[in-house]
C-alpha cells in the first residue's frame, strides 16, 4: 500500500496490461523484449496524477490537526482520562505515526514514476504504515472488550456502565488499560518486522532504454508463496479476525443494552441523574461503533483488491480500468481513515466539542497575551498602559498558562 505497485513480485512474468496501468513492466510472457509497449501511458497524462496528491494534502493537513489537538485535549484535561479515551489517545497517536512518516513520501507515488527516498525511507514507511494498522486494529478490539466486560462482571450493567461511573467518580484510567495500550503498540511493531527487514528496493525495466525504482515490501527471492502468505496473513489479522471478535462482542452487549438503560445502579437510578448515565453510555457506545465502522469500511477495498490479485490465477490478464481506479480508492482510503476519527470524534461527543474549542481559544489567547506584553515590555514606559491593564493582562496570563492548562 506504501508502494503503487507493491503487489508484483516476479515482474517480469506480468503482463503488458499491467504495465501500462502500474508501471511494473513491459515485458509480456510471451518474451518481447525488444518491443515497445505504445500503451504505456506517461504519468503526466493520468488524471490520478493531479487527484491523488491533493487527496493527501488534505489527509496530511487535517490528519496533523485534529489529530494533534485531540491528543493535546486528552492529555491536558483530567476529566477526560478515563478507559475509552486511554485508547482513543492509543488510536490517535497511531494516526499520528502514519501521517508524519508515510503520508509526505507515499503521496507522490502516482505523481512521479521512480520512487526517489532510497531504502531506509521505504522501510521506515513500510513499517510505520504496518504498525499504524495494528495498533488501530488492536486498541478498536481492546475498546470492545472493554465494553463487554461489564455486561460478564455485573449482568445488570451494560459494557459501558464501568467507565461511565469511573467518568463520573473522577478517577483515572487504570494502569492495567495503560498496559494494555502499551501491550498493543508492543504486537504491533513485532507484526511490522517483516516489512522493516525485507522491504527493498529493485530496479525495474520499463521500456529497452528505461526503468524505475520502486518501494516493495515482497522480495523477489522468496518467492509467491511469502506474497501470497503475507497477503492472507494482513488480511486475517488486521481484518477480518479483528471484526469478527468485534462483532461477537457488540452482539454480546446488544442483548444487555435495553436492560441496562432500564435498570441503572441503586444509587444513581433516580431524576435526572439516571438520564444522564442513559444519555453518557449512548455517546461511549456510538464513539466506539463509529471508529470501528469507519476502519472496516475504509480499508475493505484494499483488502478485496489485494486479495483478488494475488489469489485470482487471471488477475493480471483482467486487470482494467475498474480495477485501477478501485485500487486507486482504496489506496486513499487506508489513509484516510488516519484523519478522520477526530472528526467523528466531534460529532459524536459533545465532551470533546466543549473542550476541543477551549483548547484553541486558550492556545489563541496564550500567544496573544505574549505578544502584548513582549509589545508592552520593548515599548518602554512612553506607551505604557496603566497599572490596572498590566494587571489585568498578568491575571489573564497565569489563568491561560500551559502550567495551569495541563493539570
Amino acid at each position: 500500500m506504501a508502494i503503487s505497485i507493491s503487489q508484483v513480485t516476479d515482474y517480469r512474468r506480468v503482463e503488458r496490461k499491467m504495465a501500462m496501468i502500474l508501471n511494473a513492466t513491459t515485458l509480456s510472457m510471451q518474451g518481447n523484449e525488444d518491443e515497445e509497449d505504445d500503451s504505456y501511458v506517461p504519468y503526466d497524462q493520468r488524471p490520478e496524477t493531479y487527484i491523488v496528491p491533493v487527496v493527501f494534502l488534505l489527509i496530511l493537513v487535517v490528519g496533523v490537526i485534529g489529530n494533534g489537538i485531540l491528543v493535546f485535549t486528552l492529555v491536558c484535561h483530567a476529566s477526560m482520562r478515563n478507559v475509552p479515551n486511554t485508547y482513543v489517545l492509543s488510536l490517535a497517536l497511531g494516526d499520528l505515526l502514519v501521517i508524519v512518516t508515510c503520508v509526505p513520501f507515499t503521496s507522490l507515488l502516482y505523481t512521479i514514476e521512480s520512487w526517489p527516498w532510497g531504502l531506509a525511507v521505504c522501510k521506515l514507511s513500510e513499517c510505520a504504515k504496518d504498525i499504524s494498522i495494528g495498533v488501530s486494529v488492536f486498541t478498536l478490539t481492546a475498546l470492545s472488550a472493554e465494553r463487554r466486560k461489564g455486561c460478564l462482571l455485573r449482568r445488570r450493567y451494560c459494557a459501558i456502565v464501568n467507565p461511565i461511573r469511573r467518568h463520573v467518580a473522577g478517577l483515572s484510567a487504570k494502569p492495567l488499560t495503560i498496559l494494555t495500550a502499551c501491550l498493543i503498540w508492543v504486537l504491533a511493531i513485532v507484526l511490522a518486522m517483516p516489512a522493516a527487514f525485507f522491504s527493498y528496493v529493485p530496479t525495474v525495466p520499463l521500456q529497452s532504454n528505461h526503468s524505475i525504482l520502486i518501494c516493495s515490501p515482497f522480495p523477489e527471492e522468496f518467492g509467491q508463496s511469502y506474497q501470497k502468505g503475507m497477503v492472507m496473513f494482513k488480511f486475517l489479522a488486521y481484518y477480518a479476525i479483528p471484526l469478527l471478535v468485534i462483532t461477537g462482542f457488540y452482539l454480546g452487549m446488544a442483548r444487555h443494552l435495553e436492560l441496562s438503560t432500564r435498570n441503572m445502579p441503586g444509587e444513581l437510578s433516580t431524576g435526572c441523574h439516571r438520564m444522564e448515565q442513559i444519555k453518557a453510555r449512548k455517546k461511549v457506545g456510538k464513539m466506539v461503533i463509529a471508529f470501528v465502522v469507519i476502519f472496516f469500511i475504509c480499508f475493505l477495498p484494499h483488502h478485496v483488491f489485494m486479495l483478488w490479485f494475488h489469489f485470482c490465477p487471471s488477475s493480471k490478464q483482467d486487470y482494467d480500468d475498474f480495477w485501477h481506479v478501485f485500487r486507486i480508492l482504496g489506496f486513499c482510503l487506508s489513509f484516510i481513515n488516519s484523519c478522520v476519527n477526530p472528526i467523528a470524534l466531534y460529532f459524536i461527543s459533545g465532551t470533546f466539542r466543549k473542550r476541543r474549542k477551549q483548547t484553541i481559544k486558550d492556545i489563541k489567547r496564550l500567544g496573544i497575551n505574549r505578544e502584548l506584553e513582549k509589545v508592552n515590555k520593548h515599548s518602554g514606559n512612553v506607551n505604557k498602559p496603566p497599572t490596572y491593564v498590566n494587571k489585568q493582562l498578568r491575571n489573564v496570563n497565569k489563568q491561560t498558562s500551559v502550567k495551569r492548562f495541563c493539570l
